[in-house]
């Protein structure tokens, strides 16, 4: 992301930003922006795509990877 790029307002909550996370595929490729999710932990708004379908609000929790 550009240095000089401003954050999305969170729509749900209008307190937090909308930040990009990444992650990695099956085959170790990067996957950019692969979700956003709200810095407010109260909110807990988050848009995801997994497998090519968009899902939104899922309940984040830690990885145990």
């Amino acid at each position: 992301m550009d240095q000089g790029a401003t954050l999305p307002p969170c729509r749900k909550c209008g307190v937090g930003v909308m930040i990009p996370l990444s992650d990695y595929g099956r085959e170790g490729a990067p996957i950019r922006f692969k979700a956003w999710a709200c810095t407010n932990p109260e909110c807990g708004f988050n848009i995801r795509i997994d497998n090519g379908e968009i899902s939104y609000g899922r309940t984040i929790s830690h990885s145990s990877k």
